[in-house]
């Protein structure tokens, strides 16, 4: 069961908060952060890192993610930022809406592997190498980012169906591959990123 950093942070803490994001692999669409303020002492032996759940398991996770989180926000940031600013830097921009959005303040933020530079004064921050495998506040935020950029990519989907966006999420799978030969980029491919 995850909780190692947070049962000892939540010892003289209300309100620690998880961040983790979805979508720095991918070839095309949004890269998604989400944070999340668990209940202090919250336990589920089922949250874990999202990519070691199935489909099914996250959007079930999800709900009970939502419905127990003290708060919970997302940042996303769209193909074009990643473009223009790189995709590491997206990723941090993703994770710093996510947590200025989450209400009450945090005392503690644990991310997964990186820092969230620009963060106001008072938002102490602890970087964890693997973080969604140790962390159940940043496994439950990988559940909630990855849960909602796939959401997102199906609706990519309806709008470019010959990509088949809602079977490999825009990743570099040999099926998008062969789509991209195909049919050439398309307006949400990221074109900083070797596509073929």
């Amino acid at each position: 069961m995850l909780a190692l950093p947070d049962k000892s942070l939540w010892i003289k803490h209300n309100y620690i908060a998880g961040c983790d994001e979805a979508g720095r692999g991918p070839l095309a669409g949004p890269v998604v952060a989400a944070a999340v303020i668990l209940p202090r002492n919250f336990e589920d032996p089922e949250i874990d890192d999202s990519k070691k759940l199935t489909a099914v398991q996250r959007e079930k996770l999800f709900k009970v993610i939502i419905h127990s989180a003290v708060s919970y926000a997302f940042g996303i940031v769209d193909h074009e930022t990643i473009d223009r600013i790189n995709i590491l830097n997206a990723t941090k921009k993703a994770m710093y809406q996510a947590v200025i959005s989450l209400s009450p303040v945090p005392e503690v933020v644990l991310i997964d592997a990186v820092k969230i530079p620009d963060l106001p004064a008072g938002y102490e921050q602890m970087s964890l190498i693997k973080g969604d495998t140790l962390s159940i506040s940043i496994a439950a935020a990988s559940i909630l980012a990855k849960v909602h950029r796939d959401a997102i990519m199906r609706k990519y989907h309806e709008k470019y169906p010959q990509y088949h966006f809602d079977q490999h999420k825009g990743y570099p799978t040999r099926l998008h591959r062969s789509c991209i030969q195909k049919h050439g980029p398309c307006p949400i491919h990221r074109m900083t990123f070797k596509l073929l």
